[in-house]
């Protein structure tokens, strides 16, 4: 699919934008946003989809109709109020499938605090979450693979890394931001949290006008909890970027107060960050901030960065003024709680008005758009010779004992292959395991060479795949259940698989 470039500056001519009003509190909150805009005078011109639980209902597992991407592949923007999606199985996040159908790959998530006029203990916070948005766990691919275990594939792409990583570091520069921070948990998954921070710094060398660092992602969440106002962009996975950005937006005030863009080479598309909160839904008293300021990382997008600016200064004018919904509303604070429809009429109210406090921090004439273009593109990259070296066998065998196993296994090896160990949920127990581990009925059995050797600098000589196959057979002539294999790779010499306790 290949999607429409918006326009690039301010300008008269309506322009195309696709619009998703959502389940839940969508409706009425993107009524609201919408009301504000055309108040403000925004040259749109919106396209209505369906998309969320009526389209899932209807048979559509991810919860969009074709025809729906008909209209995005014209606008190439999607303004998106939050959808429900049903419980149960065979139901597919919709935010997943439009974010990697159409290569949304930075997920922004910009956090300011708005003291005094919102209640926040951190009057100095401004951080910006740049989240990988298409990889990570988040590739959604499941198998249960024994009676107990369960497992999720972790996948993560030299490429999706580049990308992203190049994305914070030029939306810092462009923004002009002073610190790019990379917050991974590489001490544990060394291999793909490892091949994150690895780009990091391969990257963060062309960029020595800015200031970087890298963190283990619990310290740098509880720090982001804590003392947020040390940090100024972080980029990161996608799973993480997910708790943190929310964990930020709360501190900050409250997650009903924040927007985000998921930005791809070609297209965009913008939401709240939060749900579709379905119990307070038709009570007129959600808040619609989030949604409005999704939409004004929209208008900047697109070009219309004055029409964003004048919006965005009658909204800080209105908490300014004290008039909060019910998820930001503090006695000593607060002047008045009003609701969804009542506070999109005093911003309107608001147009043409600047803020007090928060106008010198805050207005700032022509933002940059929320798109950050990278300067250089992906480097391609040489093959790199790829060698078997041995395999790792996933059997399912409820109430086995470690060394009955093991050595009915060593005893399958077969001429060239040896049994190297066996792990229980990644702990070693064979050979030599400790009675007192836990075991589950999901054991990996590790296969290398007979004449691989081990210690500080173990050598894994090549492995011809016959050999592989010929030991499956074997393992399966003698009763054992095979659940998974995973062939075993030097990558230029390269190790490129993790090593097991005692190995």
């Amino acid at each position: 699919m290949s999607l429409s470039t918006p326009a690039p500056t301010d300008s008269a001519t309506p322009i195309p934008v696709t619009v998703a009003m959502g389940d839940g509190i969508g409706p009425e909150i993107m009524t609201q946003t919408l009301r504000i805009l055309a108040a403000a005078g925004v040259p749109l011109a919106p396209e209505f989809i369906e998309v969320g639980e009526r389209q899932y209902h209807a048979g559509h597992t991810s919860g969009i109709a074709p025809e729906a991407w008909d209209s995005l592949q014209r606008t190439g923007v999607l303004l998106k109020a939050p959808i429900t999606t049903p419980l149960g199985g065979g139901y597919k996040s919709l935010n997943v499938t439009l974010r990697k159908t159409l290569g949304l790959y930075a997920n922004v998530r910009p956090n300011r605090s708005l003291f005094p006029a919102v209640a926040t203990r951190f009057p100095d916070l401004d951080v910006v979450i740049i989240r990988e948005n298409e990889e990570d766990l988040y590739a959604g691919i499941e198998h249960q693979q024994t009676p107990d275990v369960v497992q999720c594939l972790k996948l993560v792409s030299r490429t999706g890394c580049e990308k992203i990583v190049r994305y914070a570091f030029e939306y810092a520069r462009q923004h002009g931001r002073r610190k790019v921070t990379c917050m991974t948990k590489d001490n544990i998954m060394k291999l793909t949290d490892g091949l994150f921070h690895r780009v990091f710094m391969e990257i963060g060398e062309q960029y020595p006008d800015i200031e970087q660092d890298h963190q283990i992602i619990d310290i740098g969440a509880a720090r982001l909890a804590d003392t947020p106002e040390r940090y100024d962009v972080v980029v990161t996975l996608n799973l993480y970027g997910d708790i943190i950005s929310d964990i930020v937006a709360q501190v900050a005030g409250s997650v009903g107060l924040a927007g985000s863009a998921n930005i791809g080479a070609g297209g965009a598309l913008f939401e709240a960050i939060h749900g579709s909160a379905p119990d307070i839904a038709g009570q007129d008293m959600a808040n619609p901030s989030g949604l409005l300021q999704a939409a004004l990382l929209m208008l900047r997008h697109v070009g219309q960065h004055q029409h964003a600016l004048r919006i965005e200064n009658a909204w800080l004018r209105t908490l300014e003024d004290g008039l909060h919904t019910a998820d930001i509303y503090r006695e000593g604070t607060s002047r008045e709680r009003v609701g969804t429809t009542a506070f999109a009429d005093a911003v309107i109210e608001r147009l043409g008005q600047e803020p007090g406090q928060l106008g010198s921090r805050r207005a700032r004439q022509a933002d940059p758009a929320v798109t950050a273009r990278p300067s250089q593109a992906l480097v391609p990259r040489p093959s790199a010779q790829q060698d078997l070296v041995g395999c790792d066998l996933f059997l399912c065998a409820e109430g086995a004992q470690p060394t009955e196993l093991g050595e009915q296994l060593e005893a399958l090896a077969g001429p060239e292959l040896r049994l190297k160990i066996i792990t229980n949920r990644g702990v070693k127990v064979y050979p030599q395991g400790h009675a007192e581990t836990f075991c589950t009925d999901h054991w990996r059995c590790r296969f290398v060479a007979r004449t691989a050797t081990a210690g500080a600098n173990p050598t894994y000589p090549t492995v011809a795949y016959p050999e592989v196959l010929a030991l499956l057979s074997r393992v399966n002539e003698a009763g054992l259940m095979v659940v998974k294999t995973e062939n075993l790779y030097l990558f230029d010499g390269q190790r490129g698989f993790s090593l097991g306790q005692g190995e």
